[in-house]
């Protein structure tokens, strides 16, 4: 698939109606495609309900940590953890058919949809990671030696960031979870700019417009 204008959506995190505010903007603004970074499990939502719109709305999906570890029954004392048990046949198949990773191309280069880092779900880069942090972090330096794309669409850290680390420019999505900022943005890869949005729960607000060459970040 040719990517020209994407719409993006962090960690869900069973927050179906900021998810349905932010389809409903997709919906009138464009876009080729809809990535959503995954976790879309465990939070204070309807897992069942979120993963039916994603499906309905033909999202393309990856799976994050916290499908992981629910599919693994791993980590389920966390706050409003979902339960394996609990799950209905549908979700558990559904949430077990996301892969980790996607890739599309772009009039730029390829785009890597993950939720980490690649491979690793664990992985992250923040917008204050400076010198040393972007040094050590091995799933960064993997990626970028490894030359497999142009752009990283991605989420976990719930931070919407948009920066480049050697050659590598990383647009994260951030989160629809309420403890953080809930946004979700657009990405335009043949004018090179990321329209942010915060999303309410009965509006999306335009916010913060970066450019693929300045980044989010002043310092950039």
């Amino acid at each position: 698939m040719m990517l020209r204008r994407a719409g993006l959506i962090g960690d869900v995190h069973c927050q179906v109606a900021r998810l349905q505010q932010a389809l409903a903007l997709f919906r009138g603004s464009g876009v080729d495609a809809v990535l959503a970074v995954g976790d879309i499990a465990d939070g204070p939502g309807d897992l069942t309900e979120t993963c039916a719109v994603l499906q309905q709305a033909g999202v393309l999906a990856v799976a994050g940590n916290h499908e992981r570890w629910l599919l693994n029954n791993e980590m389920r004392d966390l706050p409003d953890a979902n339960q394996l048990d609990q799950l209905a046949p549908p979700v558990r198949r559904y949430l077990g058919s996301l892969p980790r990773t996607r890739f599309f191309e772009s009039p730029r280069g390829t785009v890597l949809l993950c939720h980490g880092l690649g491979e690793d779900d664990m992985g992250c880069v923040r917008p204050d990671d400076d010198g040393k942090a972007l040094l050590e972090n091995t799933a960064l330096r993997q990626l970028i030696a490894s030359r497999v794309a142009r752009f990283v669409v991605n989420g976990h850290s719930h931070r919407p960031m948009l920066r480049t680390v050697d050659g590598l420019t990383i647009l994260n999505a951030g989160t629809l979870h309420p403890k953080h900022r809930p946004v979700c943005s657009i990405a335009d890869f043949e004018s090179g700019q990321m329209q942010l949005y915060d999303v309410e729960l009965t509006r999306v607000r335009a916010a913060e417009q970066w450019s693929f060459e300045r980044g989010s970040r002043p310092t950039q």
